[in-house]
């Protein structure tokens, strides 16, 4: 990321491929291609190695591993992989960092049928995490996990700001209404192969297909924030007014009862200035109106 960008920005390459087109010498190739200086992620989609199994510390993951550090980018790399034995197998992706260490390793929570068959089979993973990056916080689910809400609200109660989601379809509204109800990006890339971008609003903002290999490059602003007009209207209007020139509302939701601000100059922080004035933002408003609203009927309806 570049100092003179407006708002918190984390550059990425969504690099879609066919499951013909999905050996590791061309994704290597195309990653090191299509990643630049600018480039903080780069993606590839689940089953873009098919249905081969990798140790952690064999060819495909050492030398994604020796990329990443070369282009200092993280890389999100899915693929199969052996747990403590190779009677554990698991669908995962594997985080990497500008230094080519692994920062985390997501196992695919939901496996699809065709996982459950290999030999050995595809086992669940046990937990939906969040990672820290040093552009922000990534969750991850993999292709079928969009079926199961509730591995996206654990995202959101996590503080994720960007979800990442390699798969082997495109997913559509399915996503969109995760990002609808979490307000987070969602960023796809798949072997169909295309991309899609989700925003916080949950606007399809972004796709693209292209047949063999989709390349999609976005920049994305994760200080951008979105709001409920529950208790914030004054305390927006006073923050607009009195930093004019520093932030505006790029989006109102007249019908839902949202706006988002964002920034529009190098070094303001909408997220800091609307904690300053006092701004509660959309999802923790409505994790804290579900908490206390829980307590006070002595269960929560989640676990009805």
């Amino acid at each position: 990321m570049k100092d003179e960008k407006i708002g918190r920005h984390v550059n990425i390459v969504s690099i879609g491929v066919s499951r013909e087109n999905g050996t590791l010498s061309n994704l290597l190739s195309l990653i090191d291609k299509e990643s630049n200086e600018e480039t903080d992620l780069a993606i590839v989609p689940e089953l873009c190695l098919g249905f081969s199994i990798h140790h952690m510390d064999g060819e495909a993951i050492t030398k994604m591993r020796e990329l990443a550090k070369q282009k200092e980018i993280y890389i999100a790399f899915t693929a199969f992989r052996y747990g403590d034995t190779e009677a554990d197998v698991y669908n995962s992706t594997i985080l990497i960092d500008r230094k080519g260490d692994i920062t985390g390793v997501y196992d695919k929570a939901f496996p699809f049928w065709s996982d459950e068959h290999l030999d050995p089979p595809s086992i669940p993973g046990k937990d939906v995490q969040v990672f820290e990056t040093d552009f922000g916080k990534i969750g991850i689910t993999i292709c079928f996990d969009v079926n199961f809400p509730d591995a996206f609200k654990r995202l959101s109660d996590l503080g994720a700001e960007l979800v990442i989601w390699p798969s082997g379809y495109s997913g559509g509204i399915s996503l969109q209404a995760h990002a609808i109800n979490h307000n987070y990006y969602i960023v796809t890339c798949t072997t169909t192969p295309d991309c899609a971008v989700y925003d916080i609003t949950g606007r399809e903002w972004y796709y693209q297909m292209t047949p063999g290999v989709n390349v999609s490059k976005l920049s994305l602003d994760l200080d951008r924030c979105i709001f409920h007009f529950d208790l914030n209207m004054e305390k927006r209007d006073q923050l607009l007014a009195e930093h004019a020139d520093d932030v505006e509302m790029d989006c109102c939701l007249e019908k839902e009862g949202w706006f988002t601000l964002r920034a529009k100059k190098p070094g303001v922080s909408v997220r800091g200035l609307a904690a300053e004035y006092g701004l509660e933002e959309l999802a923790h408003y409505k994790k804290r109106k579900s908490d206390e609203l829980d307590g006070l009927r002595g269960f929560s309806l989640r676990s009805l």
